[in-house]
């Protein structure tokens, strides 16, 4: 058997959010959906809040710059058939107006609501920007929360997420590696990754995720390499949500011509990192909160 000294790293990283492997609660569900969200909340221009027609379009604007930085997509507009949106209204009370929000669905029910904090009814009857837009900073935490509630009952609902069935991974391939390696270590990571929890497909069309590989050989004296190996993990959209990254103390000639055992022992190693992340991006999913707005 070849020698293979394995330093293994892993680390875990993908947008920020990774390795926290949990959490917590999703705040307030909303109602049990039987259709998926869609991509974007809509969030036109509200006509029945109190604000003129500028000062309107500007809290649309406010609100979806808001929302996406607490990684809800938003688009400020107005709705078409099968988008979901965001109905925004406000009623005075006193010296103050107070705004409320509901969640509405491709099927023009309403999945959530939330009230506003009280602002200033003078600077919001004056479309005062800085007014419009302490009151969307102010509304856009719960929101995201209200958001993510209803986005995981849907999906704990919904046969075909990942919450409810197997998810499907592709091995995209493997390049740079000395020897027989771009074709070594594939292969022997498709033996190596699948489980009960993971299944291997030969088409990238049917994956959920995708994984390809990366090998950087450098010199690191006394007759041996430092070797890293670096596996990517992306979703449909191929967004990158995490990566294992392995370094191995080899000597050249454990991978030249043939990598042989190092490759079963390296991919074994790499397979239960890369099944992490998924489960990882799984969980993500189902139970993220409001994400913290982004700098």
């Amino acid at each position: 058997m070849k020698r293979a000294s394995l330093l293994l790293a892993l680390a875990l990283a993908g947008c920020g959010t990774l390795p926290e492997p949990f959490y917590g609660n999703p705040g307030p569900a909303g109602a049990r959906l039987s259709i998926p969200p869609a991509p974007v909340l809509f969030v036109p221009a509200p006509g029945q809040a109190l604000l003129g027609d500028d000062a309107a379009q500007l809290y649309a604007k406010d609100l979806a710059t808001e929302l996406a930085d607490y990684d809800v997509p938003s688009v400020a507009g107005p709705a078409q058939t099968l988008n979901w949106h965001l109905d925004v209204t406000a009623k005075l009370e006193g010296a103050s107006v107070v705004p409320a929000y509901a969640v509405v669905g491709p099927d023009k029910k309403i999945y959530g609501h939330q009230t506003g904090a009280p602002v200033s009814a003078q600077g919001w009857a004056n479309g005062d920007p800085a007014t419009l837009d302490a009151a969307a900073k102010a509304a856009a935490p719960g929101l995201s929360k209200l958001m993510a509630g209803i986005n995981a009952d849907i999906q704990q609902s919904n046969p075909q997420s990942l919450e409810n069935r197997t998810p499907r991974i592709f091995i995209a391939g493997v390049t740079g590696a000395p020897g027989d390696g771009d074709t070594a270590l594939p292969t022997d990571l498709a033996h190596a990754l699948p489980g009960p929890d993971l299944i291997l497909v030969k088409d990238k069309k049917t994956a959920d995720f995708t994984v390809t590989g990366t090998v950087k050989a450098t010199p690191a004296g006394q007759g041996e390499d430092e070797v890293q190996l670096t596996w990517v993990v992306r979703d449909v959209n191929d967004r990158v949500i995490g990566q294992v990254t392995q370094i191995h103390a080899l000597k050249p000639s454990d991978m030249a011509p043939y990598w042989g055992d190092v490759a079963a022992a390296a991919t074994q190693e790499a397979a239960g990192g890369i099944q992490n992340v998924v489960q990882n991006e799984i969980l993500k999913k189902a139970t993220k909160p409001s994400a913290a707005p982004k700098n």
